[in-house]
């Protein structure tokens, strides 16, 4: 995915310092490393399929003591190439609902060409680590391989089962990961709660450690067609019925359409947190829409990030018309996105597009359905489970929950039922985030961090009483 986060990202903090870090706890964990290196070598394109990655950790896994029947490997009956791995690490109480960590291994293509180093290898350069797939997400893969098989190492012994799959075709459609593990092998995977490192807002801006959001929703997209249409004619004769200009009309009063705002229990608790430690002028405004005040929603709605966190959007991204200059157009086409708040419908949308459009000869069809998934409450357990584990390694932190614009497969396990919450461990540079693009790297010293973070919350989401283990 390419994490676009929202209510967390409404604002720049200013914090005193850089939080102090316990350095002996940053040493590089070499078998983390060494699996990235592995897993970067491997080109796990949708073309090329996850095989080789699946077969790479499943090797690692039974080396380190795993029983073959808690290491599964879940091949894709119409591609088997895109293959799925399932570990599970048994937990002391059998009773309890297992803890799923969630990851994938596929990416997305790159260019030799395009890039200033091999894409499809581990190249180390002054404190980086480049290669397709650092942070989106085989950095977060090996965190999590390397975590299991340290506890296991430690003879760590959960209360819980400790569940991690490694899936196919995350940056495509899903269908031979989440999705097929979902719909035909719900017993490997089925779990009382899931954390998935590819989502989430690990924030470092400027040298600093900036803030912590766990991920606990995703606005998710539907795409529909407006269309209009009468008989044309030659154009010589123009007549006010133009498809054009129909359609430009429906257009412009979308833009000047704001849906109304709804704050959802995360955007209030992300605004709340953030605005108790904002400086500048929207402080006010921020802790109030923490406290669920829409006026003040609207207030900030001025900027975009603000304006996509407390309401769902609409906006025309193509135009098609006419066929041929001496032509009066015979249809015109846009192709409009809405970008849904958890809750919010595609028929509601779309009803309301009818009634903002006030044209009954604007025809509105759906391109790209919907994919719904409800928002996971930001318990209070949750967020302290996660807010001491943050803490325990940057101590101060801001941790506070955070809605994606982006989409994971966050989606389709809240979807089936499973509370589901994004909780990134690499903290990406901010101003220079790479993934999906040219020369993507993660900074060598992050990502030991990272495994440190993903180690804990491993420990602390298995320990005796975990949220979601009931």
């Amino acid at each position: 995915m390419i994490r676009k986060h929202i209510a967390a990202a409404c604002c720049a903090l200013v914090l005193g310092g850089t939080p102090a870090l316990a350095h002996e706890q940053l040493a590089p964990e070499p078998l983390a490393h060494a699996i990235l290196r592995e897993l970067l070598a491997i080109d796990t394109t949708l073309d090329k399929g996850t095989a080789g990655a699946v077969e790479a950790l499943r090797v690692r896994f039974l080396a380190a003591g795993f029983d073959p029947a808690d290491v599964t490997v879940v091949p894709y009956p119409a591609a088997p190439a895109r293959a799925n791995l399932v570990v599970r690490l048994r937990g002391t109480n059998p009773a309890a609902r297992p803890l799923l960590y969630l990851t994938h291994l596929d990416v997305v293509p790159a260019k030799a060409a395009d890039w200033t180093r091999p894409p499809f290898a581990m190249t180390e350069e002054a404190g980086w680590i480049y290669g397709r797939g650092t942070i989106d997400m085989k950095g977060e893969d090996a965190n999590v391989a390397a975590a299991l098989i340290r506890l296991k190492g430690e003879h760590y012994r959960p209360a819980r089962d400790v569940i991690a799959a490694f899936t196919a075709d995350e940056e495509s459609q899903g269908a031979a990961g989440i999705t097929f593990l979902l719909a035909q092998h719900r017993d490997l995977i089925d779990a009382g709660l899931v954390l998935n490192p590819d989502a989430g807002r690990a924030a470092f801006r400027k040298g600093r450690y900036e803030s912590y959001g766990f991920e606990t929703s995703e606005k998710t997209y539907v795409t529909f067609a407006a269309e209009t249409a009468n008989r044309g004619g030659h154009s010589s004769e123009p007549r006010p019925d133009n498809a054009i200009y129909d359609l430009s009309a429906a257009l412009n009063r979308l833009a000047a359409y704001r849906f109304p705002a709804r704050l959802t229990d995360t955007v209030k608790a992300s605004y709340a947190a953030l605005g108790a430690i904002e400086t500048g002028p929207r402080k006010a405004d921020m802790i109030a829409v923490g406290r669920g005040d829409l006026a003040a929603a609207d207030r900030l709605s001025d900027d975009p990030n603000d304006n996509a966190a407390v309401r769902t959007t609409c906006v025309a991204t193509q135009l098609q018309a006419g066929g041929a200059e001496n032509a009066l157009p015979q249809t015109a086409r846009a192709t409009i996105q809405c970008r849904l708040l958890p809750g919010d419908t595609p028929d509601q949308i779309r009803a309301q597009l009818a009634t903002v459009f006030a044209n009954p000869g604007v025809q509105i069809t759906t391109v790209t359905p919907d994919r719904a998934s409800p928002e996971s409450p930001p318990s209070p357990a949750v967020w302290s489970t996660i807010r001491g584990v943050v803490q325990s390694l940057l101590p101060g932190l801001p941790v506070m929950p955070d809605m994606d614009a982006g989409g994971s497969d966050s989606t389709r396990t809240r979807a089936a039922g499973m509370p589901s919450y994004g909780v990134a461990s690499l903290f990406d540079d901010i101003d220079d985030y790479r993934a999906h693009g040219r020369d993507e790297r993660v900074n060598a010293e992050r990502f030991a961090l990272g495994g440190e973070l993903t180690y804990r919350l491993v420990r602390a989401f298995s320990a005796p009483g975990a949220p979601g283990s009931q």
